[in-house]
């Protein structure tokens, strides 16, 4: 079935807002194996400038799933997740992610295109603080494998 085309441009309501925490950087780090001190050791962190741990490139992606989750669970989008694979995953920052933020997502679905047979959904998560000021954008891009061909 194919993606509801309607759906580009649609924005989603703003996620509860979330609490970096220090050890979910500490953990984050660990899990996906970089030792870098600024995300370990609060001292490191200070040293380079930060305010406290600063989160690896990458952890918006615990904040974006969050947001993502609106969209795909969306029935009238028309996606069966069950066919889903991840194509790209992108982030633009405008200041790193510190343990202390309080930050809130909103997803908006930026395309929607059939390709080879497949259904391909890009959105893009605007991670902002309570007071607006954002702090990245995590894109992502979904494909919705078509059905398999009759032999």
């Amino acid at each position: 079935m194919p993606l509801d085309p309607t759906f580009v441009g649609r924005s989603y309501p703003p996620t509860p807002v979330y609490q970096v925490g220090r050890e979910k950087i500490r953990e984050f780090a660990a899990a996906i194996g970089d030792a870098n001190p600024a995300y370990i050791d609060l001292e490191a962190a200070r040293a380079l400038g930060y305010s406290d741990l600063v989160a690896p490139p990458t952890f918006a992606i615990v904040l974006s799933m969050r947001a993502a989750h609106q969209v795909v669970m969306d029935p009238a989008l028309g996606l069966d997740y069950s066919r889903v694979v991840h194509g790209d995953q992108r982030f633009t920052y405008t200041r790193p992610i510190v343990a202390g933020d309080e930050l809130s997502v909103v997803v908006t679905v930026e395309k929607i295109r059939s390709m080879a047979g497949n259904e391909v959904i890009t959105t893009r998560g605007d991670i902002s603080t309570p007071d607006g000021e954002l702090v990245c954008s995590a894109y992502s891009t979904l494909v919705a494998r078509g059905p398999e061909a009759a032999t």
